[in-house]
């Protein structure tokens, strides 16, 4: 697991403004530190996938270096993974794209306990490559559960990451525990989860703050 909060570095300081209450006003700036942290992820993840020599022609002669053997699949749920995704997509700019529409069902009048719903799913082939599934928040981490499962329908990945943004405790050791074969990445590890699961301190709702509130 690599969590960007214990060391310093600029995700830090975008982590930081996502979560600032007078900054969370500026939806394009919301939008924007989401991606700049999918681009700092993505490339940390990039040095632990395969790579290979190539020789390339210049115009004065050849110069030999290593490229990714093989683009990965980026996921993400959509709505508020979408500007994270982006981020992603930035850097692994040949990389082929998977969606799924996941959230929480709640019955009329409870909002304590919810199921995860979920209505759409499209992804290229997964076989032998490298996922990455990305949310900003890993909460409860049962929806990514729920979605890297249905992923599965596509094909056995080779390897599968999962990155957030802002994870809790609880969300943290239920992927540890039903997805060990999956290698985590986070921005920050926060406190606990509140009684209406959500993360605390948390950034509210990544979705509304990106694209506006749901009626």
């Amino acid at each position: 697991m690599f969590v960007f909060a214990q060391q310093p570095s600029l995700a830090n300081q975008f982590v930081a403004e996502l979560r600032d209450v007078s900054v969370q006003k500026d939806r394009l700036r919301f939008r924007r530190n989401l991606e700049r942290l999918g681009e700092l992820m993505a490339y940390e993840i990039s040095k632990t996938m395969p790579f290979h020599n190539v020789a390339i022609q210049t115009p004065l002669g050849i110069a030999h270096t290593q490229l990714l053997r093989q683009q990965p699949v980026l996921a993400t749920i959509l709505r508020a993974g979408l500007p994270f995704h982006q981020g992603f997509a930035n850097y692994f700019d040949g990389a082929e794209n998977a969606f799924a529409g996941a959230y929480r069902g709640y019955a009329p009048g409870e909002h304590d306990e919810f199921e995860i719903a979920m209505d759409y799913i499209v992804g290229p082939d997964l076989s032998g490559k490298t996922l990455i599934l990305c949310d900003p928040m890993l909460a409860t981490g049962r929806s990514l559960e729920k979605v890297y499962h249905a992923m599965l329908r596509y094909g056995i990945p080779a390897q599968t990451h999962i990155a957030a943004v802002l994870a809790s405790p609880e969300g943290v050791r239920h992927v540890q525990e039903q997805l060990p074969q999956c290698h985590l990445w986070l921005g920050a590890i926060d406190d606990h989860l509140n009684e209406h699961f959500y993360i605390v301190p948390g950034l509210g709702d990544a979705g509304d703050l990106a694209f506006g509130a749901k009626v």
